[in-house]
Parts: structure tokens; C-alpha cells; sequence
């Protein structure tokens, strides 16, 4: 699509709202645990212009789960319910900041340091903040809540699950920050988030997908969290292919509300998109073909080349 027919109105990005979590401190609610680790980038965990989205939202999806299962004290992740049915942590929300994968390098070190709390009776979030070389290159929050699947089985019927063994929830905890947006949103109580509008309005344009189960499903047969992202950027690379080609994530918001089963199609939505401040914007509605449900929404800010060239700041993990 030529850069003359981009939809929606140019807005400045230092004019929009800030998201409810932006001016939250932790409101005394503890981290319960922390850890760290060093990867040697190869080429599994790079793509075309630096670090690989997919791969890292892989590899912290990996780190919440066994922190979660050390939390329980459990040698590994295999949570169950009382008549043994599996209970699994899914994603309902994630969002990257400040994000500079553009800057990676293959044979670089890259740190992610990683913390993670409670946030209600189901759900636990995690805070990742990634290094390259000892300089700050974004940060990861990601929320989960455990489910299982109902009698019926399928990923259409799968409830909450309140599992034993971890720390009691603050009262303060599903107030903070990225629940409370995630919550907003979902709900349909919040009017925009990052300068888009979430109602109703005809998409300026739709395609459809048809998940492959070898490829965008886990292991526990849901289409993996990071899936959703990939579709939201192969649709990019149709709408938009010329900055698509060169453009990398500066600030992506996740908001999770359904799943398919192997077999069922969607349509990511194009809802919004613009390009200002050396930027490409949208806000991209995913739903299921077979009923037209919400499956999620995600709203991305892709930094252009020319504005790509950033000095580090110097961070200490």
C-alpha cells in the first residue's frame, strides 16, 4: 500500500494520553521473586532487523511459566485442578516499552532480568527489562491467568482457575497498572488507548488467516500468545509493505480475549494506522472468522529507519 494512502489523521505521539499504568508506582505490592539470565545471540533469536519479537515473547512466555512453578514449589509446571484436569497460565496481556531491538547484534549479550508478582486470585504478571551489552533496550510486562478447560473441552470453553500453594493477593494488586488497562479494554469501558479509538467503526481493511497447527499452536493446543503477534505483522507487511520491510517494534499493547481450536480461521482487522514522528501506528482487531468473537487487540508503535538511529543510554541492571 503507497505511503499517499495511509489511513487515519497524523497525531504526535508526545500528544496522547498517558496508559493508566504510566505514572503508577508499586503501591507497596511486592515482587515475590527475581531472577536473571545471559543469552548469546544467534540466529534463533535474531530476524531481518535485530532481535526477534516471536522468539523473545517465546522465551519470556518460558521464564513466567517456571518462575510460576518454582513460586508453588513445584519442579516443574504441571498445575492441575482437584480432579487432575491440566490448568495452563494464559496471556491476557502484554505490553513492550521503549523497545530497541533494532540495536541487536549477532554474538551481542543480551540480560533479561526478570520479576514477577501476584495480581488477583488468577492472574500473575511479569516484568522483564532486556539488556544489550549493559544498555537498557526496552522492557516486557505480561500478565497470565490460570485456566482450564470446561467439560466440553475446546479452547472456546476454557474458565478461570484459582490455583493453591502461592502467596495471598494484595488488596491493591488489580488496580495496578496493566491489569487495570487490560480490564478497560476488554470490557469496553475504555474509550482509546494510544491515541485509537476502540468501538465499532468499519476496519479499513481485513485478511483472513488459517492457522497452521504445526506452526502457531503450543503444546497445549491453543494458539500460542505469540501468534497473535505474528499475524498482526504479516497483515502489517500487506497493508503498509514498504515501511514493513525496515520498521521495528518500539511499543507493542497486547490485549488477549479469546483462542481458537486447530482448525478455525481469522481475520486481523485493520481499525487504525498512522505515521507521524518518524513512526508507523495501528490498532489491529483480531477475531474469530467462525462467530466474528474479539480474540484480542493490539496496538503498535514501529519505528521507521530514518528514526531508528538512537544512542544508548547507559542502564544498570
Amino acid at each position: 500500500m503507497p505511503h499517499s494512502t495511509l489511513y487515519s489523521v497524523a497525531i504526535s505521539e508526545n500528544t496522547l494520553p498517558l496508559p493508566l499504568w504510566e505514572n503508577a508506582d508499586d503501591d507497596g505490592v511486592s515482587w515475590l521473586c527475581k531472577e536473571s539470565e545471559t543469552y548469546l545471540l544467534g540466529m534463533p533469536q535474531l530476524c531481518l532487523k535485530g532481535l526477534s519479537e516471536s522468539w523473545l515473547l517465546k522465551e519470556l512466555g518460558h521464564r513466567h511459566w517456571m518462575m510460576l512453578a518454582r513460586l508453588a514449589g513445584l519442579k516443574a509446571p504441571s498445575f492441575a485442578d482437584e480432579h487432575g484436569t491440566p490448568v495452563y497460565a494464559a496471556f491476557c496481556a502484554l505490553s513492550i516499552r521503549e523497545a530497541g531491538f533494532g540495536e541487536a547484534r549477532e554474538n551481542e549479550n543480551l540480560l533479561i532480568t526478570t520479576k514477577l508478582r501476584r495480581v488477583s486470585r488468577t492472574q500473575m504478571l511479569s516484568y522483564h527489562q532486556l539488556y544489550l551489552s549493559g544498555y537498557a533496550v526496552g522492557s516486557v510486562e505480561m500478565i497470565s491467568t490460570f485456566v482450564r478447560r470446561t467439560v466440553e473441552g475446546g479452547n472456546h470453553t476454557v474458565s478461570r482457575y484459582g490455583v493453591p500453594g502461592f502467596p495471598p493477593v494484595s488488596d491493591k494488586s488489580s488496580t495496578l497498572g496493566l491489569a487495570s488497562c487490560a480490564a478497560a479494554v476488554r470490557s469496553g469501558r475504555a474509550d482509546n488507548h494510544m491515541g485509537f479509538a476502540i468501538d465499532e467503526h468499519p476496519a479499513h481493511t481485513s485478511m483472513r488467516f488459517d492457522p497452521c497447527p504445526a506452526q502457531d499452536f503450543n503444546g497445549a493446543g491453543f494458539l500460542y500468545f505469540s501468534s497473535f503477534v505474528s499475524f498482526v505483522d504479516r497483515a502489517e507487511w500487506q497493508f503498509a509493505r514498504e515501511h514493513s520491510l525496515t520498521a521495528t517494534t518500539s511499543r507493542r499493547d497486547v490485549f488477549f480475549s479469546g483462542n481458537i481450536d486447530p482448525g478455525e480461521t481469522l481475520v486481523v482487522k485493520l481499525m487504525g494506522l498512522r505515521e507521524d514522528a518518524g513512526c508507523l501506528a495501528h490498532h489491529c482487531q483480531m477475531v474469530r472468522e467462525q462467530d466474528g468473537m474479539t480474540l484480542a487487540r493490539i496496538f503498535t508503535i514501529r519505528q521507521l529507519p530514518k528514526a531508528s538511529q538512537q544512542t544508548r543510554m547507559q542502564a544498570t541492571p
